[in-house]
């Protein structure tokens, strides 16, 4: 057994107000006990005196197979699977740095992830979706996830399942990061959306759904799929959110994973400037739109894209909890988007995103209050990992 004890802490949904002892046997926390509890005997305890402790973070949007370099999505073809096992390695790497101890990875290349990485005993816990499935030469079309109709759909939804996926991703709109498509223009009929859905929740499987524009992601919302990804809601004159959508998504308990957030002072790559001139969007206009799904109680949670390109290297998934405290969430609603929220929009809340008996022991310090000012994440003091002790600062 061993304890971690700091003066401050937050179980995953809210602030302890005694700071905590976390007690951790082989690869579970125990008990969780206020700091000044006394350890069990011959229990040796990491003290933390300047240090917040919380659940390991969580990103509920990454590409593991990304490197984070400017085509990082482009160049999988070239790649033997040796060359792709060891970009997924350093970026489960990364992330775990980074504070990170799960992740949901949303489009790998040749079932890189799923088929070899999901099970690791080491690192983050993943989630993964496998090729996201996408429109004949579609935005990530080089992952090798084309369909197109209702029965090849369904066809490549079986086929996720009987590589043991967790989830089902389906890019309904254009992207960024491919630059022969175009993020505003659906790539599936409402009717093939609804046949992905049901195919998928036949066999038990939840549907995430890349949507940009308004009508993608109104599409979602018609089809019922069960999480949205970046959600921008973005026409050509900008991010309009249509009256009554926000509140829409909030009553179908649709959560969206924003995917907000990039290096500090980093911009993204010259392409993507150039979209966004486009469509009249700047980086800031995504606050308010945030905020407003914010306040119609849609579920919020913290993922960065990470991998895709320099601005969203691995490892980063506390800039997207920053960007939620200044689109209007509290420190602790921020927190929790990262932790406790994002395990459950991740399937993973039966094993961990909170600080409580059973569960996996993923723990994070960071120096400072993050309850203060969310930018103290930036500052790691330790990560454990399922119990395993992975970095001290």
């Amino acid at each position: 057994m061993h304890g971690y004890r700091a003066p401050r802490a937050f179980d995953g949904e809210r602030a302890l107000p005694d700071g905590a002892l976390v007690l951790v046997d082989d690869s579970r926390i125990v008990a969780v006990e206020p700091a000044s509890a006394p350890a069990p005997a011959d229990c040796p305890v990491t003290e933390l005196p300047d240090a917040t402790l919380l659940p390991g973070l969580i990103d509920a949007h990454v590409h593991l197979c990304g490197d984070g370099g400017p085509h990082a999505l482009d160049h999988f073809p070239e790649l033997s699977d040796a060359e792709l096992d060891a970009i997924v390695g350093r970026s489960l790497a990364d992330q775990l740095a980074g504070g990170v101890t799960a992740v949901r990875d949303l489009g790998d290349a040749r079932w890189a992830v799923v088929d070899r990485h999901r099970r690791r005993g080491d690192g983050p816990t993943v989630v993964a979706a496998g090729p996201p499935i996408t429109s004949l030469a579609g935005h990530c079309a080089g992952m090798g996830g084309e369909a197109a109709g209702e029965q090849e759909l369904r066809r490549a939804v079986r086929e996720r399942a009987e590589h043991g996926a967790d989830v089902v991703k389906i890019m309904v709109s254009g992207g960024l990061m491919t630059t022969t498509t175009d993020f505003l223009v659906e790539q599936f009929t409402l009717e093939e959306l609804r046949a992905v859905v049901d195919e998928a929740h036949g066999l038990g499987l939840p549907v995430t759904a890349h949507a940009h524009g308004v009508p993608a992601v109104q599409r979602c919302l018609a089809a019922g799929v069960d999480g949205i990804e970046h959600g921008t809601c973005v026409t050509l004159e900008g991010i309009r959110m249509p009256p009554g959508l926000a509140d829409a998504l909030a009553a179908a308990g649709i959560p969206v994973c924003p995917t907000f957030g990039r290096v500090p002072g980093v911009l993204p790559p010259p392409h993507i400037l150039e979209q966004l001139a486009r469509t009249h969007m700047a980086w800031e206009d995504r606050y308010p739109q945030i905020g407003e799904l914010h306040r119609a109680g849609v579920v919020l949670a913290g993922g960065l894209d990470s991998g895709i390109n320099p601005a969203k290297p691995h490892g980063l998934a506390r800039e997207a909890l920053v960007e939620l405290g200044i689109s209007g969430l509290s420190a602790a609603e921020a927190l929790a988007a990262g932790t406790s929220v994002a395990a459950r929009v991740c399937g993973l809340a039966d094993r961990t995103g909170r600080l409580a008996p059973g569960l996996d022991a993923d723990l994070l310090a960071v120096v400072g209050d993050p309850l203060a000012d969310l930018t103290a994440l930036r500052e790691v003091r330790l990560v454990v990992s399922r119990g395993r002790e992975a970095v001290l600062g």
